[in-house]
């Protein structure tokens, strides 16, 4: 079987409604592995996301990766044409993706029992900032709202200063994730119970309620137990691991930085003797990592100065040859260089359209995870706006010109 081939979710079709980051993200995860999402988008501007971090042109590189393998369909959803087009899509799909502030698909008449009526058996996957229900839900909030709310912003950054954030959407893309697992959950036991002539799943277990606090605060690891059961409240440590040493960065002679994980015991061992100091490789009280978590500046300041007379190649090369895991901290440039991105196909090149022009052989990050050794081949970018609202609608619906006009709203829509 070739790579081509490799398509899990083969014959399910997905309807998004979503924009921005999360709800895309599901869908993209659906899309990479053989699924046909059609991505519904407003007429005129599209999603939001096509104007971010827009260097050139009109579609960002944003929008073309994070909507790849997907259909561009353009409809106006404040029209009844528009509306009762997405009811048309929603009997021939087997998921919709959404995440509208609570409440928006209600009042567009376009909720869940609205949909369940066009197709008893759809499974609808809801990505909202606080969830569904409780005192927050009706909230509006983006991923850096949801990263605070979830504990995670809280341990990021250095304790002397304010937290930070990280450089990506971390909790939109996490939400993503789950929003994508949902949806194959509740595929699998939708198949599972017609196999099993068990019956149909009613409809509050078709609904996948994704909340982007939630998704985050699910990542927390023991944040909550720790407290409740010892009154532990973490704080920021900057490039550590609370209670887990030595495992940093640290700046070596040629002023690049390296990621040194050497807590594990008896890696620790091997890693005091790699850098001259055998006296803290024997020492009683650094025997455990709660041992060495209590001295932990003391060893960052050792393992810094061993790391300060060599350049970083140097150092990796000797960690290495010792068992040590470490690494450079790599940058776009060094990724884009990188043997074991390129051995497992994990960048793509395409010449892609910025709108106003083609830029040639740009590198798009692959597939994960992997099947079949190496990251499965990307069909296509994200399209372009309204790119396949004419075969969607014509092809799928059975509309005639005058209708896709009526329910695209536009007299953009681009032909086949």
């Amino acid at each position: 079987m070739t790579q081509e081939a490799i398509a899990p979710l083969d014959g399910v079709r997905v309807l998004e409604l979503g924009n921005y980051i999360a709800a895309p993200t599901a869908g993209r995860l659906l899309a990479d592995f053989g699924a046909e999402v059609i991505k519904v988008e407003r007429p005129g501007t599209g999603d939001e996301l096509r104007n971010w971090r827009l260097h050139k042109g009109t579609t960002s590189m944003l929008y073309r990766t994070l909507n790849r393998n997907k259909k561009s369909v353009v409809l106006d959803m404040r029209t009844e044409a528009g509306k009762q087009a997405v009811l048309d899509l929603v009997a021939n799909s087997d998921i919709l993706l959404e995440n509208f502030r609570p409440g928006t698909l209600e009042r567009w008449g376009l909720g869940p029992e609205v949909l369940n009526e066009a197709n008893p058996d759809l499974i609808v996957t809801r990505v909202s900032a606080f969830g569904q229900t409780g005192p927050l839900s009706g909230r509006p909030g983006f991923a850096a709202v949801a990263e605070a709310y979830g504990g995670f912003r809280n341990l990021v950054g250095d304790p002397d200063r304010a937290p930070v954030r990280v450089g990506v959407s971390i909790g939109d893309s996490i939400a993503g994730l789950y929003a994508a697992f949902g949806s194959v959950m509740s595929l699998y036991q939708r198949e599972a119970r017609r196999r099993d002539a068990a019956g149909a799943v009613p409809l509050a277990e078709r609904i996948i309620d994704v909340a982007l606090n939630e998704a985050m605060f699910s990542m927390m690891e023991s944040l909550i137990p720790d407290y409740q059961a010892y009154g532990v409240d973490r704080q920021r440590v900057g490039g550590r691991m609370e209670g887990i040493a030595p495992s940093n960065a640290y700046v070596c002679g040629d002023g690049a930085s390296i990621v040194v994980a050497g807590n594990g015991d008896s890696i620790f061992q091997r890693y005091m003797h790699t850098i001259g100091r055998p006296d803290l490789a024997e020492d009683p009280g650094l025997q455990t990592n709660a041992g060495r978590w209590v001295k932990r500046e003391e060893l960052d300041q050792a393992i810094g100065e061993w790391a300060s007379t060599l350049g970083a190649p140097e150092a990796l090369a000797v960690l290495e040859a010792a068992g040590v895991p470490a690494g450079p901290i790599y940058t776009a440039a060094d990724i884009s260089a990188d043997g074991q991105y390129a051995a497992r196909n994990m960048i793509q090149k395409f010449d892609v359209s910025t709108g106003e022009e083609i830029l040639s052989d740009v590198g798009f990050p692959g597939i994960v995870p992997v099947i079949g050794e190496q990251s499965l081949p990307i069909r296509n970018l994200g399209p372009d706006l309204g790119e396949h609202t004419q075969e969607v609608l014509g092809g799928l619906l059975n509309m005639d010109a005058a209708q896709i006009k009526a329910a695209s709203g536009s007299d953009e829509v681009i032909q086949p």
